[in-house]
């Protein structure tokens, strides 16, 4: 007999794999249909429905962690991760503030966009965090990441209205990805580097570094990639606000910047992209942030992002795991699944609900349909364990034997687990697609 996901649920807090307060990895297996020699994930149409429904119950609960009523500094309703982390976050609001647009809530992205617009300085830098007293500067200048574009973009196309982006507005979102370009653009290649890992949001990336002695050194997927979406998005935000000269800029860096990545990063033989040195020499590694240029279809043929998928991503050996897809390669040096959250969390082989939606929308991209049902059905369950063991969620999970990690509760304030929220509302968004066919994919043209 088939369990349901409630049945699942109630084995679950009758018989829990884990600890809130201690990590073990002694997790038991989701739900599963043996397939050949490998297990997979149950994708019946029966059994995504019901996890759907049963995910979208306990993340209404969850939900209203994300949401703080505006305060001191931050003069609309902001978004947080919750639990361990009460402040306002770039990407961490960015993917939150989509997942509310997802369900009939796009005010919110909206918000985003504008308390860290005025949060900007004179010369467009803003922090990735914002906090009720002001903006809260990390490890020297810590810029936030490039998705005020897109939020833009997406917050008003859903909102079917652009007015709310005054000159004001406008200058000061201009003004944030003019700044990026200032502090990171290469001039030799014409591609973005990161100061360090740390600012990237892969914190511990191993494509990247965090050596203080080489700053920015290493020519990055992820961001030249983000950047790309960053271009599209205010083509068409200047040209809604009848800005051609604008649209037109925006259209040209884009059109360059596609021709850079494709021109330095791809490697044809290997059928992937890879980080480079800015000596001109690439770093093959097998990472997370390698898979963001995916996250849009016309920066590589779907022949060979089929083929970057299924060599490295859709495979065992390396992103491949019964918990999902892992943030770096099993085959790596410094593959691991070690608990770490401070001084910085751990990307370097763990799964984490925020890469596995990066991950979705890539497979979705390229025609990965069942693989979609499959990640959807893996990540359901595993929150869902999380949740009637914890009642809340974890960052980030052991990628081979699913045990939650950070944050513990000895991790946390006072030593009580207060749990993580925030981008994990996106597996709603995963099974939304698997079972309803309505996908968030962050569409950008």
């Amino acid at each position: 007999m088939k369990l349901t996901p409630i049945v699942l649920v109630v084995c679950l807090i009758l018989n829990l794999f884990f600890s809130c307060n201690h990590n073990k990895n002694d997790a038991t297996p989701i739900e599963t249909i043996t397939k050949s020699d490998r297990i997979v994930p149950n994708t019946s149409k029966a059994y995504l429905d019901s996890l759907n429904n049963e995910v979208k119950q306990a993340f209404a609960k969850l939900r209203p962690q994300s949401i703080r009523p505006a305060e001191g500094f931050i003069k609309y309703d902001y978004l947080i991760p919750a639990g361990f982390y009460k402040q306002m976050w770039d990407w961490d609001g960015f993917y939150i503030g989509t997942h509310l647009m997802s369900i009939g809530q796009p005010k919110y992205l909206k918000y985003w966009v504008l308390n860290f617009a005025v949060a900007a300085d004179e010369d467009g830098y803003v922090p990735g965090c914002v906090t009720t007293k002001g903006p809260r500067p990390l490890f020297g200048k810590f810029a936030m990441k490039p998705f005020i574009g897109q939020g833009t973009y997406l917050a008003s196309e859903k909102l079917n209205d652009y007015t709310w982006i005054t000159p004001k507005v406008y200058k000061q979102i201009k003004s944030i990805i003019t700044y990026r370009e200032k502090i990171s653009l290469d001039e030799k290649y014409g591609l973005f580097y990161w100061d360090d890992a740390m600012s990237s949001g892969g914190d511990n990336n191993v494509v990247l570094t965090n050596d203080k002695n080489q700053p920015g050194a290493i020519l990055a997927v992820d961001l030249s990639a983000f950047m790309y979406r960053e271009y599209l998005a205010m083509k068409n935000v200047a040209a809604k606000l009848g800005r051609t000269e604008d649209a037109s800029s925006y259209t040209e860096k884009a059109k360059t910047l596609k021709a850079n990545i494709t021109k330095y990063l791809w490697d044809d033989d290997a059928k992937s992209f890879w980080n480079m040195y800015r000596t001109g020499r690439p770093y093959k590694r097998v990472s997370y942030s390698n898979f963001i240029v995916l996250m849009h279809t016309d920066l590589v043929s779907q022949e060979n992002g089929r083929e970057m998928i299924k060599r490295y991503l859709w495979n065992e050996d390396h992103l491949l795991a019964l918990y999902g897809l892992r943030s770096l390669s099993k085959q790596d040096p410094d593959y691991n699944n070690e608990n770490i959250i401070v001084p910085y969390s751990n990307w370097q082989g763990p799964v984490w609900p925020v890469g596995n939606y990066m991950y979705y929308v890539a497979l979705k991209n390229y025609g990965f349909t069942e693989e979609c049902k499959q990640l959807a059905s893996t990540l359901g369950a595993l929150v869902l364990k999380d949740i009637a063991a914890c009642g809340s969620m974890h960052e980030n999970y052991h990628a081979d034997t699913g045990a939650p990690l950070a944050p513990t509760a000895e991790q946390s304030k006072n030593g009580i687990f207060t749990g993580f929220v925030g981008w994990n509302l996106l597996v709603q968004n995963m099974l939304m697609g698997a079972a309803e066919d309505d996908f968030l994919l962050f569409e950008v043209n």
